[in-house]
């Protein structure tokens, strides 16, 4: 859940998490008045299960402070973040007081650093590190949180590579339940190489459960059927793959309209076949051709279907190491494919 006071950009730090510039046909409305008036969920536009939910500002007539929580229905949440565009000031305390009370995890973040900054530097003696400090240690002690070691976040929704939204995304990961932080992964934008390297890592200990899915399939002893759960497993996970590095062409059409960089240019510098397309069998089959070794385990494997006692184990077992294979040379390629193109948005 995403709250905080009337115009402390809360609708913008939801599109930003979702990849969507504020113009954007879903993106969350954005102004300079409270544009939220109902507790709204906003599914990302890849993993529509994950809702990020802009809520009212708080202390507005319709949402008291004293009655704020009951009323947006905090229980359905998984953790709140606290968004200030200056100082957090009464309400936003009394909020996290309360959050802390009910042991739901919070955090806060405080906006349009970006602004500041930009303030900041006609001073004659800007340094930004010190403009940072000094932001980031009034935060803390604006209105005396009145909390141990209270986590601030200095953020700007329109350059999340930039200040702490790389913590922020840290530490969201760290406090979730370990079911559902490689999903918050695959969500997040690709801010950083780093990021990168986790989504692969992550779906490479997938990997296992496919291709365990595909010795499965090998097991059936009916013609064609081995072909068919290969086909529908390397769809899946190949437009999961693709989707978690935010290759689709929605995503990179998104990405281009975020940065300024020419979808064209983006484009260009994508080598894996499988990105920036539909994801279709044909098209599968097509590129498994090209993966080394595939073409000579997919013939084994159906030619070992005809050998008495040993060929549904011996099918499996090629099966296995097929899918295996195919898929980690598509994750690897992939994973090349979205540091390109961070890289190019970086320039």
């Amino acid at each position: 859940a995403i709250t905080g006071e009337s115009g402390s950009g809360k609708s913008t730090f939801v599109n930003a998490l979702r990849g969507l510039s504020n113009d954007d046909e879903k993106a969350a409305p954005t102004g300079i008045t409270e544009t939220t008036n109902e507790v709204t969920p906003y599914p990302h536009p890849n993993y529509p299960n994950v809702k990020l939910w802009d809520l009212p500002g708080i202390g507005t007539t319709k949402y008291p402070a004293k009655k704020y929580l009951k009323l947006v229905g905090f229980e359905k949440f998984d953790f709140f973040i606290i968004i200030s565009a200056d100082r957090f000031r009464e309400n936003d305390v009394k909020l996290a007081q309360e959050i802390h009370k009910m042991k739901k995890k919070f955090y806060f973040v405080r906006s349009k650093i970006d602004e500041n900054l930009r303030a900041e530097k006609r001073q004659r003696h800007f340094s930004e590190e010190e403009t940072l400090t000094k932001i980031r240690e009034d935060c803390v002690h604006s209105e005396g949180l009145g909390i141990e070691s209270p986590k601030v976040f200095l953020v700007s929704s329109f350059q999340l590579k930039l200040y702490d939204f790389s913590l922020l995304q840290q530490t969201l990961e760290r406090d979730l339940p370990k079911n559902k932080r490689d999903t918050l992964l695959f969500v997040m934008p690709n801010i950083n190489p780093e990021i990168i390297i986790k989504k692969k890592k992550a779906l490479k200990s997938t990997i296992i459960c496919y291709a365990l899915g595909s010795a499965a399939g090998a097991a059936v002893p009916v013609p064609g059927v081995s072909i068919a759960v290969d086909a529908a497993l390397l769809i899946g996970a190949v437009t999961h793959y693709v989707h978690a590095f935010g290759l689709d062409i929605p995503s990179l059409k998104r990405l281009s309209d975020r940065t300024d960089v020419p979808y064209a240019d983006l484009r260009a510098v994508i080598i894996s076949p499988l990105a920036a397309v539909e994801i279709t069998a044909g098209l599968l089959i097509k590129v498994l051709t090209q993966v080394g070794r595939t073409a000579t385990l997919i013939v084994a494997e159906e030619a070992s279907r005809f050998v008495p006692i040993v060929g549904i184990p011996l099918a499996m077992g090629f099966s296995f190491g097929t899918t295996y294979t195919i898929l980690k040379s598509i994750l690897n390629q992939l994973a090349d494919d979205a540091q390109k193109v961070f890289e190019r948005i970086s320039v």
